[in-house]
């Protein structure tokens, strides 16, 4: 997504780290270490701010915006098979893309029932293998790309590339700023930043760090850290490779390690690295799975939710949850079989996702903010810097950030073929709306007999 918007990605991956990734690192590392004795994670942080109902508004957010977001990582893993099994066409066929994120997930969910020791072994080394080592692969391939004289995508770009290039004295040059006269040019900025959230999701698993005081904010500025590098050296590889007009969104990486690799006569290879990055995408797919859902096991056990989603397997798993997130999954899924082009509805469900999850986020930073009043004697291990002052600025600056990505996200896309406007914005709407409004509906529905059939 990134690399479709060529130099102009230096903007949005500026605007993701400074108004969104380091704040959003920042803040949930006080948190995460003030509640690291308690569960609930951004439940807790917002319940202890603004009272129950917001609490579990936060966290339904948090969990049903994952649930949205499920068929767009699943749509990355099905094009990584399809270029494995030496049928790339297949990364662009709507019915077979659907059918795999159905099937993907389902297997996943089986795998995340057998507990937080499988899922830490399965998501430690997928990250490893299927996206620090394509990561590094991807950023050397493009190095030796440049070395052996090749063209490079970016600096070719043309006129029909609007929105991308800057015309001076008759020369087409590379923007580096995109086009702020439509928001519409501005539209990839929410699932740019989708792309970067999450940091605050693994504050559920805090308690299980050997020393979560220290440990679980160092955790969240070595991903930041991560995250900022993968992201810019690997969105610039593929923008090397491959014109912006090219780049499909779900299956773009594959086809850029692919040209690359062909170029250097290990074509044969790509299959393999498409292999890892399938896993990777397994691994970030089970460690959603089982973050927002432990999240929300937390709310049904405080009444916030029928008694029969308070349960949990064996091995601690929210086994009814994990059911109902997958149906819903499934149901999602089906968007792939409505649109003729995989991108244009890999797009809106990332749209979709980040709309959810924008809200969950202010409420987050104004959490951060108004504890650090109403709670200043509370003991947080890490502090964000600058005192009150500090936590106002960064707060504030992420919540700015959050809420311009929140507006924009409703805009369709120039750069894409979405087909008739209104539609899409409707969907968007509609989406944003029912799926918010479903918590209002459940806490207003909520019975006092829940939380006593949670506490039996």
């Amino acid at each position: 997504m990134m690399a479709k918007e060529e130099m102009t990605m230096f903007f949005y991956i500026g605007f993701s780290t400074i108004m969104f990734l380091l704040p959003a690192a920042l803040v949930a590392a006080e948190l995460g270490s003030a509640f690291s004795n308690q569960g609930g994670g951004v439940y807790t942080w917002v319940e202890q701010a603004f009272g129950p109902r917001a609490g579990f508004i936060a966290i339904w957010l948090q969990w049903i915006q994952n649930v949205v977001w499920y068929p767009t990582v699943m749509s990355f893993a099905a094009a990584g098979i399809a270029y494995l099994i030496a049928r790339p066409e297949l990364a662009n066929d709507r019915y077979y893309v659907g059918i795999f994120c159905i099937i993907f997930y389902w297997f996943a969910t089986w795998m995340t029932f057998k507990g937080t020791d499988v899922i830490a072994k399965v998501t430690s080394s997928s990250f490893l293998l299927g996206t620090i080592l394509p990561g590094i692969v991807v950023i050397i391939l493009a190095l030796v790309w440049i070395d052996h004289g090749n063209p490079i995508a970016f600096e070719h770009l043309t006129t029909k590339d609007t929105g991308l290039i800057a015309l001076e004295g008759g020369k087409v040059h590379p923007r580096f700023w995109p086009e702020f006269n439509s928001f519409g040019n501005l539209a990839f900025l929410g699932g740019i930043i989708l792309l970067f959230a999450g940091v605050e999701v693994h504050a559920v698993h805090a308690n299980e760090m050997a020393n979560p005081k220290t440990e679980f904010p160092t955790a969240m500025l070595i991903a930041a850290l991560i995250i900022f590098i993968l992201f810019t050296l690997g969105s610039l590889a593929i923008a090397t490779v491959m014109p912006a007009d090219a780049i499909d969104l779900q299956s773009g990486l594959m086809a850029a390690t692919h040209i690359m690799l062909d170029k250097v006569g290990l074509a044969d290879w790509n299959r393999l690295l498409c292999a890892l990055l399938a896993i990777g995408a397994l691994g970030g797919v089970m460690s959603w799975i089982s973050g927002p859902s432990k999240g929300l096991l937390w709310t049904a056990r405080l009444g916030h939710l029928p008694p029969a989603l308070a349960k949990s397997n064996d091995q601690g798993i929210p086994s009814n949850i994990l059911l109902l997130q997958g149906l819903l999954v499934t149901i999602l899924s089906c968007i792939y079989f409505v649109f003729d082009n995989v991108s244009v509805a890999f797009f809106l469900i990332s749209v979709m996702t980040i709309s959810l999850y924008l809200i969950m986020y202010m409420m987050m930073y104004a959490a951060a903010i108004r504890l650090r009043f109403t709670k200043p004697d509370m003991e947080r291990p890490y502090k964000v810097p600058g005192g009150n002052g500090g936590m106002i600025c960064i707060g504030g600056l992420g919540f700015l950030g959050v809420l311009f990505a929140f507006i924009v996200s409703f805009f369709p896309p120039s750069n894409l073929p979405i087909g008739s406007p209104n539609t899409y914005v409707m969907i968007v709407v509609v989406g944003t709306v029912v799926f918010t409004g479903l918590a209002f509906v459940i806490d207003m529905l909520k019975k006092p007999s829940w939380r006593q059939a949670s506490d039996q």
